[in-house]
């Protein structure tokens, strides 16, 4: 018999997720799909997070995250929908997107022969190219896979490390030396460091992925950034808002409970009997899983003991956090035509620091989608990384001109790809730092979790089980990261570690 709202206001669920991201909401569909019963607070109106969306004037715009990734069969979204009972997704798989470096063009294949042919040719065809991207393949195909199946880290006792020798085989154990190797040492090995072209756009890449430049970004997560084409990305018909009403309807058809605008300023008391101050009143839980920020897990959880273990985290990652500028606008089909793919990466210089406009990606809804967009109509989303200390300390008037003169410059570098855009839009707003802290509740409007290098990542990751038996972090803080594949398998990890407590529950 399904458990209901009013069930779970008198009697405490198996888990209560704080937080309903892509992280908390996949964690409560595996607990729900298993047998427990599950209840998501999520501060927001609706579910989402920093994948998530919002509507007006008949668009709908996606916040942070665009496109699916390895959503597909056999993939680690995949995997996801299997497990709880998703059917396919109603998502148009992308051929691939194009960059715009300074001096050329080169179009990210999904393809992999189309891609293997492009990057020698627009990239570069030496035996030094064709090493390189020789490591980069082995290293993408084998943690994929790994991925894929479920690979945990940090590694925190014998069984993670048997679990993880599985999943990773005889070759990712050879392989696995590249853990302690950033993708600046790769092209130095190569003799490539010094190509503008090459440098440029794994850069783009990878501080998409892992928020980081070449020369800190750790080997192995780059690999996989760079390849999250052939991994397969896909764009679901009303961008996020359609992906969201599927994944909210199942869970709720399973019996899982969603409450929104139900932040959470306290938590209190210890497994089988926590005690959740909310907007919305107490909430008692028995077990927790924290799909929230680390430093918003430390403040909630003041007075319990993963506070002062977040503090190291914590202090070690404060000066590696970042946040995005985006630009939403809703256009007339014309301002959009003449190109063949939806989605395009811009570099405006190989000279200087990426981010404020120098890398920003753009995406497109797709021709026809009319929960994106009113018919004749697209919505389009404009994104780039910015430094948080820019935002800080504004007053209103300094901070409306900023944010003004911040859209105008994206909309203006983006008509390298689409000439006439803005021109006669019916919709624009430009979002900031701090539109993330006030909307998404993240804070300082930090957003992707830590800018990822070798003293952070992996085997020196947020650990998801930091709180203790019964409370459970999970989100783009821990490993593996930022992004929705990355939250996904985080969400794995956390399911199938409350799964084995559940016997000691019992007990």
């Amino acid at each position: 018999m399904f458990r209901t709202d009013v069930q779970n206001a008198c009697e405490p669920a198996d888990v209560t997720v704080i937080g309903g991201g892509m992280a908390g909401m996949a964690t409560a569909l595996r607990l729900q799909a298993a047998g427990l019963s599950t209840l998501v607070l999520e501060a927001h109106g609706h579910a989402g997070g920093c994948a998530g969306y919002y509507r007006k004037r008949g668009f709908s715009f996606d916040v942070g995250a665009t496109t699916l990734v390895d959503f597909g069969p056999g993939g680690v979204g995949g995997e996801l929908l299997e497990t709880v009972g998703i059917p396919p997704l109603d998502a148009h798989e992308l051929p691939g997107y194009r960059a715009f470096l300074p001096d050329r063009e080169v179009v990210l294949h999904r393809d992999q022969a189309a891609w293997h042919e492009e990057r020698l040719r627009k990239l570069g065809d030496s035996e030094d190219h064709r090493r390189f991207w020789e490591l980069l393949d082995r290293l993408a195909h084998t943690f994929w896979q790994a991925s894929r199946r479920g690979v945990r880290l940090p590694i925190r006792r014998p069984a993670d490390a048997l679990h993880d020798l599985r999943a990773v085989g005889i070759p990712g154990v050879r392989l696995a030396r590249h853990l302690n190797r950033t993708l600046g040492e790769a092209l130095r090995d190569h003799s490539l460091r010094g190509d503008d072209p090459l440098v440029g756009l794994l850069g783009m890449l990878v501080e998409d992925t892992v928020h980081t430049t070449v020369d800190d970004a750790p080997l192995i997560n780059a690999a996989l950034g760079v390849t999250i084409r052939g991994a397969g990305l896909s764009r679901h018909t009303g961008g996020m808002h359609g992906f969201w009403r599927v994944l909210v309807q199942h869970y709720r058809g399973l019996g899982g409970s969603l409450r929104v605008g139900c932040p959470v300023a306290r938590v209190e008391g210890g497994p089988g009997a926590y005690r959740l101050t909310t907007r919305r009143g107490v909430v008692h839980a028995r077990r927790i899983v924290c799909a929230v920020p680390a430093a918003t897990t430390a403040t909630i959880c003041a007075g319990l003991p993963v506070a002062r273990r977040l503090r190291t985290y914590l202090e070690r990652d404060a000066d590696a956090l970042g946040g995005a500028t985006v630009v939403f606008l809703g256009v007339p089909e014309s301002e959009v035509a003449g190109q063949d793919l939806t989605h395009h990466q811009v570099l405006q210089a190989y000279d200087r620091p990426l981010g404020d406009g120098n890398n920003m990606f753009v995406s497109v809804s797709a021709p026809g989608d009319t929960l994106s967009a009113p018919p004749g109509h697209r919505a389009v989303m404009i994104s780039t990384h910015t430094d948080l200390a820019a935002w800080r300390g504004l007053d209103r008037s300094a901070y409306e001109q900023r944010k003004k003169e911040a859209g105008e410059q994206l909309v203006a570098l983006a008509r390298r790809v689409y000439p006439r855009l803005g021109e006669r839009a019916v919709f624009a707003q430009t979002g900031t730092p701090r539109s993330y802290e006030r909307f998404g509740f993240r804070p300082d409007g930090a957003v992707g979790g830590a800018r990822q290098h070798l003293r952070n990542t992996n085997q020196h990751a947020v650990p998801h089980d930091l709180g203790g038996p019964g409370l459970w972090l999970v989100g783009d803080s821990t490993w593996p990261g930022l992004g929705t594949v990355a939250c996904v398998l985080g969400s794995r990890i956390v399911a199938e570690g409350m799964l084995r407590e559940r016997g000691r529950w019992s007990r």
